[in-house]
This record gives C-alpha cells, sequence and structure tokens, in this order.
C-alpha cells in the first residue's frame, strides 16, 4: 500500500494548498458535522428512551454525562494535541514523526481509559454521589454507570484515531466510525431497555456496544494500512518532544473538559438541591444543545486542520482567509439555528417530560435552551478563534478560551445566580458564561491576526 498512501499524500496536499478554501473547509467539516449530530442523536436517544422511567431516571442519565466527560478529559488531551502537531507535520512533510506523535497519543489513552475503569468501579457509590446523583436517582445512576466504564479504554482511544483521521485528511472514515456507532445505539436502546427490561442499565449496555463498534471501525483502516498514519507499538515514542507538543496543545481539550466537569457538577447539585425536575430539564436542554454546539464543534474541526497544513506550509495568506471564511460562517450559522431552536424549545422538551407532573421540567428547560440560543453566534465565532489558535500551535490562546465558557467565565457565577435566581439562575448561567467568553477572544484574535500578517510578511521579505 506505499503507493497508494504517497498518492494520498500528495492529493491532499493539493486539496490544502491550492483548492479554494470554502471548498475545502467544508469538504473537511460536512463529515465531522454528521458525526458529531449522530453523536448527538444517541446522546439523546438514552435521555428519551430512559424519560419514560420517570424524572429520577432521566436525571440519573443527565448526572452520567459527567462520566462521560472524565472518561474525554485525557482522551482529548491526547486527540486534539496529537491531531495539531500530525496536521503541521504533514504541511511539513514529516510523515515518520507524525506516526510516531498518533501511535504515543493511543497507547497513552487506551491507558489512561483503563484507569478510570480500575477507579470508577472501585469507587461506584461515592463516584456517582460526587457526579450529582440524588437519593431518588442514585441506583440509576450506579446502573447506568457500570457498562459505560468497562468500554472507557475503547472511548478514550477513539478519541484520537477520530481526530488523527480528520488531521490526516480522512474525514469520512472518521464519520463513519462514529456515525455507525451512534445509529446503532439508537437501535438497540429500545430493545434492552424494554424489549429485554433491563431499564436504565440497558441504556448503558446499548451505549457501551456501541462504543465498541466505532471503536473497531476506526482502527480497521490502521490495521488494514489504508490510512496516510501508521498506527503500531513500535511507532510509539515517549520523548520530549512529542509529549510537549502533544501536551501544550491539547492540555487546552484536557481543561475545557475537566472544567465542563467541574462545572456539570456543581450545577448538577445545584439543581438536584431544588428538584430532579429541575434537574432532569436543564440536563435534558444542555443534550439538546449538543446539536447545534456539535455543527458548531464539527464546523470548527474541519477548519482547524485547514489552518494548521498551511500554516505548517508556509501558506498565512491561505490561514488569513481561512479564518474569514470560518467566522462569518459560524456566525451566521449559529444565529439561523439559535433561532429555529428558541421558537421549537417547549415542543421538545416536552417529549422528554411526558407525565403531567413535568411541568416544571419543561418550563425550565425551554427557558435555558432560550437563553443559550441568544448567545449562540458569540459561541460560535469564540468556537472559531479557539480552534484558529489550536491550528497554529498556540497553546495559551486555545487554554484560555477553551476553558472559558465552562470554566473561568462559568464557575465564578454559578453560584450567585442560582442563590439569586434560583431555577431561573442555573438556567441562566450558561449564556451568560458565553456571553462574558467574549470579552476574553476580542483581544486574542487580534494578537493572533498580528502574528499570521507579521509571518506573511517576513516570508514575503
Amino acid at each position: 500500500m506505499p503507493g497508494g498512501t504517497n498518492g494520498h499524500q500528495t492529493q491532499r496536499e493539493q486539496m490544502m494548498l491550492l483548492e479554494p478554501l470554502p471548498r475545502v473547509i467544508t469538504k473537511m467539516a460536512v463529515p465531522s458535522i454528521v458525526a458529531f449530530l449522530i453523536t448527538s442523536i444517541y446522546n439523546l436517544a438514552d435521555t428519551f428512551f430512559v424519560s419514560g422511567l420517570g424524572e429520577s431516571a432521566t436525571a440519573a442519565v443527565s448526572v452520567n454525562a459527567s462520566l462521560d466527560q472524565i472518561i474525554m478529559m485525557a482522551g482529548s488531551m491526547l486527540a486534539v494535541g496529537a491531531a495539531s502537531y500530525v496536521s503541521r507535520l504533514l504541511g511539513a512533510r514529516s510523515k515518520e514523526k507524525a506516526d510516531q506523535v498518533l501511535s504515543t497519543a493511543f497507547f497513552l489513552a487506551f491507558a489512561f481509559g483503563l484507569a478510570v475503569t480500575t477507579l470508577g468501579t472501585a469507587f461506584m457509590e461515592p463516584m456517582v454521589r460526587l457526579l450529582g446523583a440524588t437519593d431518588t436517582c442514585e441506583q440509576y445512576a450506579i446502573e447506568y454507570a457500570t457498562y459505560v466504564l468497562l468500554v472507557a479504554p475503547f472511548m478514550a482511544a477513539t478519541f484520537v484515531m477520530n481526530q488523527c483521521l480528520r488531521a490526516e485528511g480522512s474525514p469520512m472514515r472518521s464519520m463513519l466510525g462514529m456515525g455507525f456507532g451512534g445509529i446503532l445505539n439508537c437501535f438497540l436502546d429500545p430493545v434492552f431497555i424494554f424489549g429485554m427490561d433491563m431499564g436504565v442499565a440497558g441504556a448503558s449496555m446499548a451505549t457501551a456496544i456501541s462504543k465498541l463498534v466505532s471503536f473497531a471501525i476506526l482502527v480497521f483502516p490502521y490495521a488494514a494500512r489504508r490510512s496516510v498514519l501508521r498506527l503500531s507499538p513500535r511507532c510509539f515514542r515517549f520523548d520530549r518532544d512529542i509529549i510537549v507538543q502533544i501536551v501544550t496543545v491539547g492540555s487546552s481539550s484536557m481543561f475545557r473538559s475537566g472544567l465542563a466537569v467541574v462545572s456539570a457538577i456543581v450545577l448538577n447539585n445545584i439543581a438536584g438541591g431544588i428538584s430532579d425536575a429541575v434537574l432532569a430539564g436543564i440536563g435534558v436542554s444542555n443534550k439538546i444543545m449538543m446539536f447545534p454546539f456539535g455543527i458548531i464543534l464539527g464546523f470548527g474541526t474541519g477548519f482547524q486542520p485547514v489552518a494548521g497544513f498551511n500554516w505548517g506550509a508556509k501558506r498565512y495568506d491561505r490561514v488569513q482567509e481561512s479564518y474569514r471564511f470560518a467566522a462569518r460562517t459560524a456566525i451566521l450559522g449559529a444565529a439561523v439555528m439559535g433561532l429555529l431552536l428558541a421558537i421549537f424549545a417547549q415542543p421538545l422538551i416536552g417529549l422528554f417530560a411526558k407525565a403531567g407532573h413535568a411541568r416544571e421540567m419543561r418550563e425550565i428547560g425551554a427557558l435555558c435552551i432560550r437563553l443559550q440560543c441568544l448567545a449562540l453566534p458569540i459561541h460560535g465565532w469564540v468556537a472559531v478563534v479557539n480552534m484558529l489558535c489550536a491550528g497554529l500551535g498556540n497553546a495559551k490562546g486555545a487554554l484560555l478560551l477553551s476553558t472559558a465558557r465552562q470554566g473561568t467565565c462559568f464557575l465564578p457565577i454559578v453560584y450567585p445566580m442560582s442563590w439569586l435566581w434560583g431555577a431561573t439562575g442555573a438556567a441562566a448561567v450558561q449564556a451568560a458564561a458565553d456571553i462574558l467568553s467574549l470579552f476574553l477572544a476580542l483581544p486574542l484574535i487580534h494578537r493572533v491576526l498580528k502574528r499570521i500578517q507579521a509571518a506573511g510578511r517576513a516570508e514575503g521579505g
């Protein structure tokens, strides 16, 4: 397969350096968007089917969203850091080093997932209580966490393969792996939950099987040597340059995931202290908002390797052009999605609050969606700036923005807003944090664009 691999690499270089950038970014982004949308659907599928078991069961699934974030922490750090470095290495035609980066990130992610499995299984009850489970939903939360923990190593490694396939210009393979697993989960949920009468544990088992299938599909191109990059234990290199490059850029993703866990735990405990209905309403609304967030993240994920490749190839003019297109598209797209979701917020929440006594859940959930929709264009633009920083290897900028919306702009206001306005304040805090993140992104993008322009002048001179 060497000839085929070299041909693929040359074709990719021509696409990145010569084709019109709107077409390249769209080509890279569409499969990523589809994959994120399908992932959002199967995350919501668990909640939809479990909602038939009552508000406490729905709340338990919302609580366990933080467990997914814990598994994602190091997995996404290694994935994002590796993908950024791989894009730049391929742009500079250093394929052997790129193989080492992929393999190192993959095996480290698997080891991290194994540690989560071991610790989570050993301390199951205190873990779900820490995540925000109440007395009434604790047992459901334990049932859901059981099978998800077993596949944590495969989930963490999947993040790395998913990002690196996109970085090497194979977004369709990435989409197939994530997408097929998500579709399978939607079919397995009712079979295990109701057909086999497993309840919440059935939703967990369906999710675990789907994650294993996604892993198998994504690892196949590497095992069959049909990818540009090579994945092998022989390529594993625990050397300083690779680790520093992965960690400095990828740490932004790890801190984002880590702060997402902390903020979710804080919000779960605040909402659960009010009622299971408020906990379920905010949890469901956040899962619904994963659809526009997934589209924005998928678009940004398609934009990042384009910016990184052209930066590595010293095509600074194309880096600037790609940013301008991505920023305009993200703002406009987010505004349209926000308007549509705000209009249909009430019926959407109603799908997950079927019982007559679920009025409080519907009201709080719809409010949470509408407030986040107001801030969605800001979130879209900030995400593009974040991806630009990550693509260019600007670790500090990527870290600053990736930790803003659920960290530095969220945690200082969550308690005051909840104390002042109760359930309404808890529902509004994420939208307020998104607006505050704008004030961090504005001076940062000014500095980044000046750096790109200066590099372009130096190269031209």
